[in-house]
């Protein structure tokens, strides 16, 4: 009997999902029965299918709350993956802070929350770090929206940012801006089950001096080759992983970039929604689609 599966999206990312062409045929190849199907629809019938694999819910960021109870709810009804405790735990970038803790090299990464003082937070940072530039994003965020690069004499400037998403209610996360990016660009790991299927280089994403954010719509343009990592990023990859407090999940993007010295660190981990790029590696859909597969037959 084939199993029937549901590639979540959402509304306003259809069309943009680059990935779903390629895993829908994957997966009908596979054996499976695949319906697209947009996370908030309530015409949807999730208890119909043994599987909703959560692809492109590129909208979640400015529904958080109504999107974790949706994860809540449908994974009552069928099997969600990857499951709500990685969504929740994943869909709030604190998580840098868990992995700082197990020892495991992230970009060193402050946090505001609502309440505190903006000023004295960024006066603090930057007395703490001497970088050039810094990066000031909303911990709930994706697509690099809301993100913007700061030269750390624009104090005024990234306060002004960072007050606004306070007054919104969002916590702010403080980043310095590595410089190797400009040169060497963020190596993405792709890892399906566990094991590793392929990387890609990522450009730069924010240039010095914007006026906004480099988002148009529900994600920033990017620039993306294929890459083969290094052994040293590979072994933090692992060390990420391992690291977690729920296992390997099904899916996992990696997002490395280098430090001043070289040394790969975390800049974000992609559970929840992200793209995977099969378009840059041969036969990455078909390896996904395998995962997926025996996923659905186990349970």
């Amino acid at each position: 009997m084939k199993p029937v599966i549901a590639l979540v999206t959402a509304r306003a990312a259809r069309g943009l999902d680059e990935d779903l062409p390629p895993l829908e045929a994957a997966l009908d190849t596979a054996g499976a029965e695949v319906h697209v199907a947009d996370w908030d629809d309530p015409e949807v019938n999730w208890a119909s299918f043994d599987l909703a694999l959560l692809r492109s819910t590129w909208d979640y960021t400015d529904r958080l709350q109504e999107f974790l109870a949706w994860v809540e709810t449908t994974s009552g009804l069928t099997t969600l993956l990857n499951p709500a405790q990685v969504v929740r735990w994943n869909t709030d970038k604190h998580y840098l802070a868990e992995l700082a803790r197990a020892a495991v090299p992230v970009v060193p990464s402050t946090f505001i929350e609502p309440g505190e003082n903006a000023r004295q937070a960024l006066t603090q940072f930057l007395a703490r770090h001497d970088c050039a530039n810094l990066v000031v994003k909303p911990s709930v965020g994706a697509g690099s929206r809301d993100t913007q690069r700061y030269a750390r004499t624009e104090i005024e400037v990234a306060k002004a940012h960072a007050q606004r998403l306070l007054d919104a209610g969002r916590s702010v996360l403080l980043q310095p801006y590595l410089e190797s990016v400009d040169t060497d660009g963020e190596t993405a790991l792709m890892y399906f089950a566990g094991r590793f299927s392929h990387a890609i280089r990522k450009g730069p994403l924010l240039p010095p001096g914007a006026a906004a954010s480099p988002a148009i719509g529900l994600f920033a343009p990017e620039e993306i080759s294929p890459r083969t990592p290094g052994t040293d990023e590979l072994q933090l990859a692992d060390r990420v992983l391992a690291a977690l407090p729920f296992g390997a999940p099904l899916y996992a993007r990696i997002d490395l970039i280098r430090g001043a010295a070289g040394e790969p660190c975390v800049l974000e981990l992609e559970l929840t929604e992200p793209s995977l790029f099969f378009a840059y590696a041969t036969a990455s859909a078909e390896r996904f689609a395998t995962a997926v597969m025996k996923a659905a037959r186990a349970r």
